[in-house]
């Protein structure tokens, strides 16, 4: 007599029970976290002597408006000014000829080796040295005290200083292209410049956005600087303002909340950029804060309860 063996019924991704791993001392430690916050934010809330009233009154001050202007300003020229003169800085720091690759170094040398705040009051005392401008050209006579303004002397004194930060970075970027890259392009018949401009370039993006970003927000907090040129930029509005009604922790409240919100915004710009030239590069796109902090949340992941594979 034969018997059948009958198969067990196959179980499908739903009937598989999960056992969700749980993270106690992850929920413990943001409580914690969350608590010592709460505190704070209740004493700086209570502290009378933190004046929101005043912080409140002059938050949309004319003139702080008028200096976050001055900010933008000088953040998106002075950076344009570095990125432009780095990427040209960083070719010559590549180029086979030892001259122009040493004066490129010698750049960024000095301008790495001493300090922005020292470079800045250089600039603005320029006429000390050079009273009268010529750049070698016959006839042209400049008065070094007309040209270099306080605006003058704090762009250049940011711009070059960031020019030999953007180099480096543009070189990391550039070394970071895989050489047959430059060699298809001379082969298709490309010369040195398109090669960089068409090739090269485009694909060292994705390694000189992240520290770009990084200089850009720098360069937003390091305008604050261009104050002892007398420059009315978001700190020295405040100054001038708390010199009148004496409030200085109150106004220094109010530049460092504007700090943080351009700080912010500029962050945003920053992971935009970020995710869309690292389209097509990575298999993991960057993720924002949010999505990283609901992820760190989670239980488990997503793809732990079984859906969608196959065996």
């Amino acid at each position: 007599m034969r018997t059948t063996v009958t198969a067990p019924p196959a179980l499908s991704d739903e009937d598989i029970p999960i056992a969700h791993k749980r993270h106690p001392w992850r929920w413990i430690s943001g409580t914690v976290i969350l608590a010592i916050l709460g505190m704070l934010a209740y004493s700086a809330i209570t502290n009378p002597r933190f004046r929101w009233d005043v912080i409140g009154l002059y938050f949309r001050d004319t003139s702080i408006a008028q200096g976050i202007q001055i900010t933008l300003l000088l953040t998106v020229v002075c950076m344009l000014l570095g990125i432009a003169l780095g990427i040209v800085l960083a070719v010559m720091r590549l180029s086979a000829n030892p001259v122009v690759r040493g004066a490129a170094g010698l750049y960024v040398f000095f301008f790495r080796g001493t300090p922005v705040l020292v470079q800045l009051l250089l600039w603005y005392n320029l006429a000390a040295l050079y009273p009268d401008i010529t750049f070698g050209i016959p006839g042209v006579h400049l008065d070094a005290n007309q040209l270099v303004t306080p605006m003058m002397a704090a762009i250049l004194g940011l711009g070059l200083n960031e020019a030999a930060y953007m180099s480096e970075i543009v070189r990391a970027g550039i070394l970071s292209v895989d050489q047959g890259q430059s060699e298809a392009a001379g082969a298709l018949g490309l010369n040195r410049l398109q090669t960089m401009v068409k090739v090269v370039l485009p694909q060292a993006m994705r390694v000189i956005i992240p520290p770009t970003g990084n200089e850009t927000i720098g360069m937003l907090k390091q305008t604050s600087l261009v104050s002892v040129l007398a420059v009315s930029e978001l700190l020295y509005s405040t100054q001038v303002i708390y010199a009148k009604n004496f409030q200085v922790i109150p106004m220094l409240i109010v530049a460092s909340l504007w700090y943080i919100i351009l700080t912010t915004v500029f962050t945003l710009g920053q992971t935009w950029l970020e995710q869309r030239f690292s389209r097509g590069s990575t298999r993991h796109v960057p993720q924002s804060w949010s999505e990283r902090l609901r992820r760190a949340m989670r239980i488990h992941a997503p793809e732990a309860t079984g859906k969608g594979n196959t065996a």
